[in-house]
C-alpha cells in the first residue's frame, strides 16, 4: 500500500487555502491546513476584475506556501483556481503572475471540473452516496448529479455570495426571486431526495444549527438534517442582520459577510428541488482531485473500513489481530439465532476489530477514554453519526469492560439504548477474544465462541484447554454472557 503526502492549493473567490495530507491507502489523511479570506472574487459582478486587495493578499499567501511546501517532501502538489480567475477578464495575466512570483503553475478549472471534483470528494468521504452534489464558493455554485442518466455531468450557476451582491447587506425578497430563476429551469433534474452540501458557508450553518440545538457531536462530515430542519435554520440566518451573525461561536467575520446569501442559497435550493435529507460533507473539490489520481481499484474499496485499517496500523501495536478478530467475531454472531440478541451490522465489526488495539501503547488507566474520544471525533469517513458514536462505545467497553455512560446525550440523541446495547455487547465479545488470545491470531484460531440455545458456549481445541481458558478468560467470559442474558459454558472440540 502506498503511503505519501502531499497538498492541494484551492485559490478561490472567496478563500485562498494549502491543506497537506498523508495518503494511506484508500484513506486521505489531512494532516495542516490554513487559509486566508482574500476575497479575490469581491467585486467581480461589478468590475469583472479580481479584487486589487485579494490579490496582493493571495500573492503574500503563495510565498508562505511555497515556503512550507519546499520545508517539506510532497508529491504531486495541486495548484487550482476556480471561479474568480476563470471568470475575472484579468483572471489569465493573474494567473501568470502567480507563475512568475511564487512558481506554482495555475490549473483554472471549468466550473463542469470543478463541479466533477466536488462529487468525487463527496464520494471519497461517503462511497454509497446519491442524488445531488452542490458546491458553493464565493462566486459560483455547481450542482452535480450523482446517479442517472446525468450522473457527473456539471453545471456551474452564478449564484455565489459574490455573484448575488455580498459584501453588501442582502435584500431578501429581490435575491430570492434571482436565485429562484435561475434555479428553475434544473427544477426536474435536480428534483432527488438527498442533497450533499459541499463548501465552507455551509459548514458553518450545520454548526450553527448544531449550537443552536445543544447537538452533542460537532463533527460535519456526514451530518445529516432533514430538509425542513436545514430549511428552518436556512430561512432564520437569512433573515439576520451581520450584527446578529457576529454574535455567534465559531464563525470569522468574514464568513458573516456572505453567510445570509448562502442560507438564501440552502433556502431556495430545497424549495426548488424539495430535497427531503440535506448531508454536509467536510470533504470537496481537494479531497477529489486527491481521489481521482488513486489507484482504481483503491476506489472500490470502503472509506470506513480503509480508514479504520490504516489509524489500528498507525496507533496499534498488533498487525495481525484485526483481520482475525473480525471473523472470530462474525462467526460467533452468525451463530446466533439472531432472536435472543441483535446482531450488529457486519461491517460495523469489521470496523471495530481493525480499532481494537489503537490503545495498546496508552496509560491502562485513561485508554478506555482516550480511545474512546479518538475513535468519536477521528477523521475517518464513510460512516453515520450514529455508526461513529456505535464505534466510540464499542471501543470504550473493548477496553473499560462496562456499557458507555459518560455522555447519555450522545446516546439519547444520536444512537439510542437498543443502540448502546449492541455496542457493549461487541466490545464485551472483542475484549474477550484479544485477552484470551493475547492479541495473537494464531492463539485466536485455537477457540471459537458460539451461541447454542440459551447458552453462550466457549470452547477451546482440544489440549489448548489449560492456555486459553483461564480465569481471566473465565471472568471476560462471564461478563459478555451476562450482558446477552446467556448461561456461560466452556470446553474443548
Amino acid at each position: 500500500m502506498a503511503n505519501y503526502n502531499t497538498a492541494v492549493i484551492d485559490i478561490g473567490s472567496n478563500s485562498v487555502r494549502l491543506v497537506t495530507y498523508r495518503i494511506e491507502g484508500r484513506s486521505i489523511w489531512p494532516i495542516y491546513n490554513e487559509k486566508i479570506l482574500a476575497g479575490l472574487g469581491r467585486d467581480l459582478g461589478r468590475t469583472r476584475r479580481l479584487h486589487p486587495d485579494g490579490c496582493r493578499d493571495t500573492l503574500i499567501a503563495l510565498r508562505r506556501f511555497r515556503a512550507i511546501i519546499e520545508s517539506y517532501n510532497l508529491k504531486n502538489v495541486h495548484t487550482v483556481a476556480t471561479a474568480a480567475i476563470r471568470d475575472a477578464e484579468d483572471g489569465a495575466a493573474f494567473a501568470e503572475t502567480i507563475r512568475a512570483e511564487t512558481g506554482f503553475h495555475v490549473r483554472v478549472l471549468t466550473g463542469g471540473e470543478e463541479a466533477y471534483y466536488s462529487a468525487l470528494g463527496v464520494l471519497c468521504g461517503q462511497a454509497e452516496a446519491t442524488g445531488v452534489v452542490g458546491d458553493l464558493g464565493g462566486s459560483s455554485l455547481e450542482l452535480i448529479d450523482l446517479n442517472g442518466e446525468d450522473a457527473f455531468k456539471g453545471i456551474t450557476l452564478p449564484l455565489g455570495p459574490f455573484a448575488l451582491g455580498a459584501p453588501a447587506p442582502i435584500l431578501m425578497e429581490h435575491t430570492r426571486k434571482r436565485i429562484v430563476d435561475v434555479l428553475a429551469p434544473h427544477r426536474e433534474r435536480f428534483h432527488q431526495k438527498t442533497f450533499h452540501a459541499v463548501g465552507g458557508a455551509w459548514r458553518n450553518l450545520a454548526v450553527i444549527w448544531m449550537q443552536k440545538a445543544n447537538y452533542p457531536l460537532q463533527i460535519v462530515q456526514q451530518f445529516e438534517l432533514p430538509a425542513r430542519e436545514a430549511l428552518n435554520i436556512a430561512r432564520l440566518i437569512a433573515s439576520q442582520s451581520t450584527g446578529s451573525l457576529e454574535k455567534i461561536k465559531g464563525v470569522t467575520k468574514r464568513r458573516m459577510e456572505n453567510l445570509s446569501y448562502a442560507a438564501l442559497v440552502m433556502q431556495s435550493l430545497i424549495e426548488t428541488f424539495e430535497f427531503q435529507t440535506v448531508c454536509f460533507s467536510a470533504n470537496g473539490l481537494r479531497e477529489g482531485l486527491l481521489f481521482d489520481n488513486l489507484d482504481p481499484e483503491l476506489k472500490t474499496r470502503d472509506p470506513l473500513l480503509e480508514g479504520c485499517a490504516a489509524l489500528g496500523a498507525r496507533l496499534g501495536i498488533s498487525s495481525d489481530i484485526g483481520q482475525a478478530l473480525s471473523q472470530w467475531t462474525r462467526d460467533f454472531y452468525q451463530s446466533a439465532d439472531g432472536v435472543l440478541f441483535e446482531r450488529p451490522d457486519p461491517r460495523l465489526i469489521r470496523a471495530a476489530a481493525k480499532l481494537a488495539d489503537i490503545g495498546a501503547t496508552l496509560h491502562p488507566d485513561h485508554r478506555a477514554d482516550l480511545v474512546c474520544d479518538q475513535v468519536l471525533r477521528a477523521p475517518i469517513p464513510g460512516q453515520s453519526h450514529a455508526e461513529r458514536v456505535f464505534l466510540a462505545c464499542t471501543l470504550f467497553t473493548r477496553y473499560a469492560g462496562e456499557a458507555y455512560v459518560k455522555e447519555p446525550v450522545l446516546i439519547d440523541r444520536i444512537l439510542g439504548e437498543d443502540g448502546l446495547n449492541r455496542a457493549t455487547q461487541l466490545g464485551l465479545t472483542l475484549r474477550l477474544g484479544c485477552d484470551l488470545s493475547a492479541k495473537s491470531a494464531s492463539l485466536l484460531s485455537n477457540a471459537h465462541l458460539l451461541q447454542h440455545e440459551r447458552n453462550l458456549v466457549l470452547e477451546a481445541k482440544a489440549g489448548w484447554e489449560d492456555l486459553l481458558l483461564g480465569e481471566q478468560t473465565r471472568k471476560r467470559a462471564k461478563t459478555l454472557a451476562n450482558a446477552l442474558r446467556l448461561n456461560l459454558k466452556m470446553g474443548s472440540y
